[in-house]
């Protein structure tokens, strides 16, 4: 099938072609940089790492554009109390971000663009929202966009309008999400607070203008893909695109994806119920990063994904299931001419791996397609069948499998054994040379303990970390 996307603004399954041929822009709404993000944050950023690897694989050209954004509230606040000024404060938040993207695989965007690094552009939008007469001021010089001036306000999130009233205002970037109000372009200066001077007074824009202003200066006014979270729809992406259609009179972004929220055990994650997990955390009780990719991709996009630790452990324990096929199939004995049957059971299961994630990356029918897949080679290979000419073929369904997952690669560390565990490995072998069993067996038993899972074969010992380790 062709590659087809679920579009929140037509509420519909899309067939999907970019403005330009074998080009993709895509705008992906990044953090705010106040704090770690937690696992919330990073499900919706590997829903997007995963789009982009999949439209890579279709062999387009991707343009990848993630605001960080800077200056808000909360960042203005949280600066002020750590005695420190916004670029100091933000500066290690965001360095942490960029760790746990390269922890959990997730491939660089083309563009990082931060807000407070692209006031101008966010002034020249305002002020071609004044000239249009889609703004007003209040008495302290701050500018407001005025929706009842945009009569389309609310075809993105298909809000209700109908008890609105014209001129109401929330300053906050904290916002209602059941109270559509005019929302803040700019913010005059505040004694205290850290201010640009600028052709509009001096202030700070307001949290909504910078991904209008940024999207459009580098995917242009009309983009292909704009991403986020459900929470992002309203207010935040709809008052993007009052501000960018009011200001240009074109079609803002032509598609727009939404990843569903990740709860906890059945609950919303929150600090007060001691269920918000960071990547750090996840890491630091012994999961590995692999594992964790793999579960927050495991579930659709577009359905809330329950986390739980026994979820972890059953991802750890998958990766592991991938990771032992993978070295049976390094091991095939022989050569000559391949199986054509697993030829074909290989060719289908590509097929149907790439239709899975063409239609609206259905990640989970994607794993279904491959774990099926496994169950039939190993069962073919169980009976005899196979060799090291069906190397190949089936590797090459591996390869596309990781080319879009990217779990089957262990981690550096993942390949490291301090010099205690390799004396006992060395030990142990040495037992069995000396066909001492039970000193084979007890120095194996001590390795598990450690997490290390020992494999004999043919060519020698061979080791592994035990599933979520």
């Amino acid at each position: 099938m062709a590659l087809a996307f679920y579009d929140t603004l037509r509420r519909e399954l899309v067939t999907f072609e970019p403005l330009e041929p074998g080009h993709v822009r895509m705008y992906t709404c990044g953090p705010t940089v106040h704090d770690y993000a937690h696992i919330g944050n990073l499900r919706t950023f590997l829903f997007e790492d995963m789009l982009r690897r999949v439209l890579q694989a279709r062999d387009y050209r991707v343009t990848q554009v993630m605001n960080l954004t800077d200056v808000d509230d909360k960042i203005i606040a949280k600066a002020q109390a750590a005695g420190e000024s916004i670029a100091e404060y933000t500066r290690r938040y965001t360095e942490a971000f960029f760790e746990d993207l390269a922890t959990l695989r997730v491939e660089r965007a083309e563009h990082y663009p931060t807000a407070t690094g692209h006031i101008p552009e966010m002034v020249a939008l305002i002020q071609r929202l004044e000239g249009a007469g889609h703004t007003y001021r209040t008495e302290d010089g701050s500018i407001w966009f005025r929706i009842a001036s945009f009569p389309e306000y609310g075809k993105l999130s298909r809000i209700d309008l109908s008890g609105m009233r014209d001129g109401a205002r929330v300053e906050s970037d904290e916002y209602d999400k059941e109270d559509p109000k005019d929302f803040a372009l700019w913010k005059a200066a505040r004694p205290g607070e850290e201010a640009w001077d600028t052709e509009l007074g001096r202030g700070r824009p307001g949290w909504h203008i910078e991904c209008s202003a940024m999207s459009m200066a580098y995917l242009g006014e009309t983009f292909d893909i704009h991403t986020g979270g459900v929470d992002n729809i309203f207010p935040h992406h709809e008052n993007e695109i009052a501000q960018a259609e009011a200001a240009t009179g074109r079609p803002f972004a032509r598609l727009w994806l939404h990843a569903e929220h990740l709860i906890v055990d059945g609950q919303k994650m929150a600090k007060s119920l001691g269920n918000f997990f960071t990547l750090r955390d996840l890491i630091e009780r012994g999961y590995s990063p692999r594992a964790i990719r793999y579960l927050l991709l495991s579930v659709h996009y577009r359905q809330q994904l329950n986390f739980t630790f026994a979820g972890l452990d059953q991802a750890a324990a998958s990766i592991e299931r991938l990771g032992d096929f993978a070295r049976r199939l390094e091991e095939l004995p022989g050569d000559g001419e391949p199986d054509p049957a697993l030829t074909e059971r290989s060719a289908r299961a590509r097929r149907e791996f790439e239709a899975a994630l063409d239609d609206d990356l259905n990640t989970s029918r994607a794993l279904g397609v491959v774990f099926e897949w496994v169950r039939d080679v190993n069962r073919a290979l169980d009976e005899g069948r196979g060799s090291g000419a069906d190397r190949p073929v089936l590797e090459r369904v591996l390869a596309a499998f990781d080319a879009v997952y990217a779990v089957l690669t262990p981690d550096p560390a993942e390949l490291r054994v301090d010099a205690g565990v390799e004396a006992l490995i060395a030990e142990r072998e040495a037992a069995r040379r000396e066909r001492d069993w039970a000193r084979a067996d007890a120095l194996r038993d001590r390795l598990a303990a450690l997490g290390i899972v020992l494999e004999d074969t043919p060519a020698g010992p061979r080791w592994k970390r035990s599933a979520g380790t």
